[in-house]
């Protein structure tokens, strides 16, 4: 499944770079396109992260997620270099920078092969142990209320059904926390690359991806400290400092652009200072990034569900991204 749905994604990404048009006079296809692209990319992190819990155990997922999102964001980091740098050479004849995407998904399936199906309890990869009780003393479900049956090796292991899970108010609290995170944020990194690349050639092709380089490379460095001290202050802790790192970001950027848009010629300067402000998207999607995996992976513990609560956790982040590019971009035409 994984590795399906890797090479669907590069392939639409393909056609995508192969059908645009300019002045977007294919714009429906595009539409059509990137949301098939979505549905299949939304299968990635629920593969990935159940193959990660399969072989480390859920007492493992902290390290582990903590080492894959560094990962992660180093590999991203070193694809949009890249590609920002192949495009900024070559403006404006950059379809070639495209090949990256067949290149990392090459990356994708050698690395699968190398896991070898014993490696994977898959038991441990839902998130199943055995025996529970899904009933808090109030008579509500209650995932943070599961017994589970650890002296009897013999009982059946049993995933609790869909319907008890979805209705569970810590994962419903937790998935709104997520939509909206993702609803305020998701459309701020657009935005910024637009005020930097808009008039400026291939100056700002460049500028775009390091607006993702340096984001991502402080991405690292957050999943870093997330593997290091979820475990000590507790995972609120941490998730606060990513949420509040959001308004901080916004208020900053208000600054900034008004500065920007009281000049006849932007400064090299204030480029950069709109530039760093993605530090503070380092900090804020690094540890949103991390948490989210492992705070999934702590309330579906028992139930035979991460893969399912994943899912829908990584749902609200999709929709609640979708809701903040059409509302950014909506508000930026509309009101500057």
């Amino acid at each position: 499944l994984l590795a399906g749905a890797s090479v669907a994604t590069t392939a639409l990404t393909l056609i995508t770079a192969g059908t645009a048009q300019e002045y977007g006079t294919n714009l429906g296809l595009m539409v059509f396109v990137k949301f098939v692209q979505g549905a299949v990319t939304a299968l990635i992190p629920p593969g990935l992260n159940s193959i990660t819990q399969g072989i480390v155990g859920g007492d493992g997922m902290t390290r582990q997620v903590s080492d894959n999102e560094m990962r992660n964001h180093f590999g991203t980091a070193i694809i949009v270099l890249t590609g920002s740098l192949t495009a900024f050479f070559m403006y404006p004849d950059i379809g070639l920078l495209f090949v990256v995407s067949p290149i990392a998904c090459a990356g994708v399936l050698i690395f699968l092969s190398r896991i070898k199906p014993e490696d994977i309890d898959h038991d441990a990869a839902r998130g199943l142990t055995a025996e529970y009780n899904l009933t808090g003393e109030d008579g509500t479900a209650s995932l943070g209320d599961i017994v589970k049956d650890i002296d009897n090796d013999d009982s059946d292991k049993r995933a609790v059904s869909a319907l008890s899970l979805l209705s569970d108010r810590t994962l419903l609290t937790f998935t709104i926390i997520v939509f909206l995170f993702h609803t305020s944020n998701g459309t701020v990194l657009p935005l910024v690359m637009q005020t930097l690349a808009i008039g400026e050639g291939r100056l700002g092709i460049l500028m775009s991806g390091l607006c993702i380089i340096v984001a991502q490379v402080f991405m690292v460095g957050s999943a870093k400290i997330c593997g290091d001290y979820s475990g000590l202050y507790g995972r609120k802790t941490l998730f606060l400092v990513g949420l509040f790192s959001v308004p901080l970001r916004c208020l900053i950027l208000v600054f900034l652009t008004a500065i920007k848009n009281g000049m006849d010629e932007t400064s090299m300067f204030l480029q950069v200072v709109i530039l760093s402000t993605q530090i503070l998207d380092g900090v804020g999607a690094g540890i949103f990034g991390t948490m989210y995996i492992l705070v999934t992976s702590d309330v579906s513990a028992g139930t035979g569900r991460f893969s399912l609560t994943l899912g829908v956790t990584t749902a609200a982040m999709s929709i609640g991204g979708t809701v903040s590019g059409y509302l950014g971009q909506a508000l930026a035409q509309d009101l500057g």
